[in-house]
């Protein structure tokens, strides 16, 4: 009786273990988590559904910081798929929230631009999977800004006053305060951060609004005569204001390159997978470039792209301009001071 006993309990250890991981197997779900439509529903979210089966639930984020703590707090589980900043990942990478990349589940890796790869971030490509990359700008109305904007530095005259319009980024704008000091956009020492926060302060009366996701609506309507966003939002702006003018800032460009990347915890690392490798496609590279007006990080993807959009001065920056910008970086215990600088500055 007894074996019969111990037979039976094996039997259903067996039976139940095996419809776990069918159901696990059955459960069709994706759950990504980036900013608002960052990954385009008609052109990415809709057919990778339709081919495969896998429904897609999308929550976004208004901030890298806010998407590592909230990764932080669910312990890298929930999400699936996340999309973010290259910096913001060096630090959930270094802090052990990623889970490290099955090639043999992404054969399309190999049409990824090498360019984008081996970066500070992700120096052995174990866990990023470049998505699109750019670099952002100044634009302005020539009507109303009749004197020479060069770079940052412009931004502070005082001729802008309540005309100016920035993307609501603490690493951004602080690290462009940084550069009219002659510094980088990853200093650490207390005291030079002490003289940017004192500097960024007098920027304070220029500001419109700080708008992350939309700051292009504020160029637009004519609500702020000059703006500093990324590059894809000052294409969104040319398109309904072809009459306005791009600056490439004389200090020096900041660049970045927005990676996907699976939680260590993601509750479907295999749909997570089968996901980027979709994503990796040359067609669908492309048209994650062109929907998202940024440069293309898979080089399979440059026959499939438009010649209007192969052409865009917003895109195709000088190469020498290219090769000197510079990458927003983890800057260690010093965030918190980026961090503080930057509440104070909102509150000011």
């Amino acid at each position: 009786m007894k074996k019969l006993l111990a037979l039976i309990l094996s039997v259903m250890l067996v039976v139940s273990a095996c419809g776990a991981c069918a159901s696990a197997e059955e459960e069709k779900v994706l759950n990504v988590f980036t900013w608002a439509l960052y990954f385009d529903y008609d052109t990415l979210l809709a057919p990778f559904t339709e081919e495969t089966g896998i429904k897609v639930n999308y929550d976004y984020f208004d901030s890298n910081e806010e998407m590592l703590m909230k990764l932080e707090a669910v312990d890298a589980g929930t999400y699936d798929v996340v999309l973010a900043s290259d910096y913001i990942l060096d630090i959930a990478r270094k802090e052990g929230l990623l889970l490290e990349l099955d090639k043999e589940k992404l054969p399309n890796w190999q049409n990824l631009n090498p360019a984008f790869l081996g970066q500070f971030y992700d120096p052995d490509d174990a866990y990023c999977m470049p998505y699109v990359a750019g670099t952002p700008l100044i634009i302005y109305d020539p009507e109303y800004v009749d004197f020479p904007i060069t770079g940052y530095e412009s931004l502070w005259d005082e001729r802008l006053e309540d005309s100016v319009v920035m993307m609501d980024d603490a690493r951004n704008v602080i690290g462009i305060t940084l550069k009219t000091m002659g510094e980088s956009f990853n200093t650490t020492d207390p005291e030079i951060l002490a003289k940017a926060e004192e500097k960024l302060m007098q920027l304070k009366k220029n500001i419109r609004a700080l708008d992350y996701n939309a700051p292009y609506a504020t160029m637009i309507s004519g609500e702020a005569i000059v703006g500093y966003m990324f590059n894809q939002q000052v294409l969104y702006t040319l398109q309904e204001r072809p009459e306005l003018e791009i600056v490439y800032p004389e200090e020096g460009l900041g660049f970045g390159i927005d990676c996907c990347v699976i939680p260590k915890n993601a509750p479907h690392p295999d749909n997570a997978h089968t996901f980027l490798n979709f994503l990796m496609r040359p067609e669908n590279g492309a048209a994650i470039a062109e929907a998202q007006l940024m440069l293309s990080c898979n080089q399979a993807a440059e026959p499939y792209l438009s010649e209007e959009f192969t052409q865009n001065p917003v895109l195709n920056v000088p190469s020498e301009l290219l090769e000197s910008a510079e990458f927003i970086q983890d800057v260690g215990d010093a965030q918190t001071l980026y961090m503080d600088i930057w509440t104070r500055f909102k509150q000011y």
